[in-house]
């Protein structure tokens, strides 16, 4: 049994090649939207490990929302990380990951990591801290593990409420 009862899947993530591409399909197609774009450079995160090495990170996302679930779209931008692992470049859009909560981050690698499920990447920004963990034989694709704090919390209501209440304008929006 995992050493907490709040799993709580909230979010869906794709890896894409374009992500601007990417938000339009879901926008227009699927009307889901707006999508909140943000680009995380080289050094935005702290303890960044890759395989358990030290390693860095890149990329760019766009974050909206669809009823209670939060959908993800991931623009790598370096190389060795969980994303291109699973998704090479050039495959277009595809299914990478499902985010849950965590309440005790390093009870939940610790578990995973006993039960053969190795983590992938892991890191921190500021004092929220994730982790990518391989459970492919599992669900089929990887489990990310995120701390859930305050901060996050009020960012992902701001994104909600805005797609709640999104009527197909601006649908890309950068911070």
């Amino acid at each position: 049994m995992p050493p907490t009862l709040n799993r709580t899947i909230f979010q869906n993530a794709w890896i894409v090649d374009d992500l601007e591409a990417a938000c339009k399909i879901w926008t227009e197609k699927l009307g889901v939207g707006p999508f909140f774009i943000k680009e995380y450079g080289y050094q935005t995160f702290n303890r960044v490990t890759y395989y358990g090495a030290p390693s860095d990170l890149s990329m760019r996302i766009g974050i909206s929302q669809a009823g209670p679930l939060q959908i993800e779209l991931i623009q790598p931008l370096s190389e060795q990380n969980a994303y291109r692992d699973l998704v090479p470049e050039g495959l277009g859009q595809t299914f990478h990951h499902v985010g849950s909560w965590t309440d005790n981050f390093e009870a939940e690698l610790k578990f995973f990591e006993q039960a053969g499920y190795p983590v992938i990447n892991a890191g921190q920004s500021r004092s929220v801290s994730f982790a990518y963990i391989d459970t492919r034989p599992l669900l089929g694709s990887l489990l990310e593990i995120v701390t859930k704090t305050t901060a996050t919390q009020a960012r992902f209501d701001f994104i909600a409420h805005a797609a709640n209440s999104w009527q197909g304008e601006e649908p890309l929006r950068y911070s």
